[in-house]
C-alpha cells in the first residue's frame, strides 16, 4: 500500500538539498600582519646575532654503592653533635644509675660522713678528754743571726793615707815636712789638725812635683816616699 503524499508537497518533484555557501577566507589581516614583521625585521641595525641560551649545568652523577663484601670501601660516619653527646652521656649514666640527682646525694653523703670522721677523731685525740689540762707549746725565739760585716776597703792610697779632717803626730811630721820645701806651705801651723791650709799645700806640692799616684790634697804612699826622700828621714 503507497504513503499518501505530505501534504504541502507536489507530486513528482525531486527534493531540495541545502546548499552550502563556501566563503573566502580573509587572510588580509595575516598579510599584514606579516608584513609589518618584515618591516620592522629590515630596520633593525647590523651587527645583531642570535645567542644561544645557556644549557643548564649537568647535575652531578652520585657515587657508586659499594658493593656488599667489598673490604676496600670505608664507610664515613656523620659526625655526632653536642646535643646527642650530652643526650647519649645522661643516658649512660642512667642506665649506670649515676643521675644528676643520685650524683648530689652521694656528694652530700660523702660530705656529711667525712663531718662524722672529723668530730669522732677530735674526741678521741689524747688530751681532749674532760679533766686534762692542755700545756701549750712554748715559743722558742727565732734566731737571728749576726749580720756579717762588711769587709773593710782597703785605702786607694796605701795604708796610712792622711787627708783633711785627720788628726795626731803624723800630721805634725807633714806640716813640718811640707815647711823644708820652698813655697809649699809657708809659714803653716804645725798644730797636728789636717786643715784646709794644710790640704792645699799637699795639692801644690803633689802638682809642683809631677806626682800622681795619689788624690789631689790626700797624703798617700808616692806623695809620702816623695817627699821623705827631698827632706831626709
Amino acid at each position: 500500500m503507497s504513503t499518501p503524499p505530505a501534504p504541502g508537497r507536489p507530486e513528482g518533484r525531486r527534493p531540495l538539498e541545502p546548499t552550502r555557501v563556501v566563503r573566502r577566507r580573509r587572510t588580509e589581516a595575516l598579510a599584514q600582519l606579516m608584513r609589518e614583521h618584515e618591516e620592522a625585521m629590515s630596520g633593525m641595525p647590523e651587527g645583531y646575532e642570535s645567542v644561544p641560551l645557556p644549557r643548564p649545568a649537568p647535575r652531578p652523577r652520585p657515587a657508586p654503592r659499594p658493593t656488599p663484601g667489598a673490604e676496600d670501601t670505608t664507610q664515613e660516619l656523620p659526625p655526632v653533635s653536642r646535643r646527642r653527646r650530652a643526650a647519649r652521656r645522661e643516658r649512660d649514666d642512667r642506665g649506670f644509675g649515676f643521675g644528676p640527682n643520685l650524683r648530689r646525694a652521694a656528694v652530700v653523703v660523702a660530705v656529711g660522713a667525712a663531718a662524722l670522721v672529723g668530730f669522732g677523731s677530735a674526741l678521741l685525740l689524747p688530751g681532749s678528754a674532760e679533766g686534762d689540762e692542755v700545756r701549750p707549746t712554748p715559743s722558742v725565739p727565732p734566731t737571728t743571726a749576726p749580720a756579717p760585716s762588711a769587709p773593710v776597703a782597703a785605702d786607694p792610697d796605701g795604708p796610712g793615707t792622711l787627708r783633711e779632717g785627720a788628726s795626731g803626730p803624723e800630721v805634725t811630721d807633714l806640716q813640718e815636712r811640707l815647711l823644708r820645701i820652698p813655697d809649699v806651705y809657708t809659714h803653716g801651723a804645725t798644730s797636728g789638725n789636717y786643715d784646709t791650709a794644710l790640704t792645699e799645700a799637699v795639692a801644690r806640692f803633689q802638682l809642683w812635683y809631677g806626682i800622681r799616684g795619689d788624690e789631689s790634697g790626700v797624703y798617700g804612699d808616692d806623695t809620702r816616699k816623695d817627699l821623705e826622700s827631698r827632706t831626709g828621714s
